[in-house]
């Protein structure tokens, strides 16, 4: 199913929201090589690391069904929605 390109973007937003809770765990607990993290901190980042990949996987193949309906290139469709999302319009800002 092609999805809009509204659609796109609330999915990519979702992604990177993914991706920055990684980021948090991984910034609170340090790097695992250098203290030991315990099996809580594990299963907390390895939770959220999976969330993460499944939704950055379905943008990816969301955005490849929607640039093959739309006859466009896939790397533009990718690069209009991450624009879109970490460099909205400053009236969509305010909105």
């Amino acid at each position: 199913m092609a999805h809009t390109f509204d659609e796109l973007v609330e999915m990519q937003r979702a992604a990177d929201e993914a991706h920055g809770r990684v980021l948090e765990l991984r910034d609170a607990y340090g790097r695992p090589s250098a203290t030991p993290w315990t099996p809580e901190q594990n299963e907390a980042y390895e939770t959220a690391w999976q969330n993460w990949w499944k939704q950055a996987g379905t943008v990816q193949a969301a955005v490849t069904a929607h640039a093959a309906a739309e006859g466009k290139p896939r790397f533009g469709i990718e690069a209009a929605v991450r624009a879109a999302v970490r460099h909205p319009e400053p009236e969509a800002m305010s909105a």
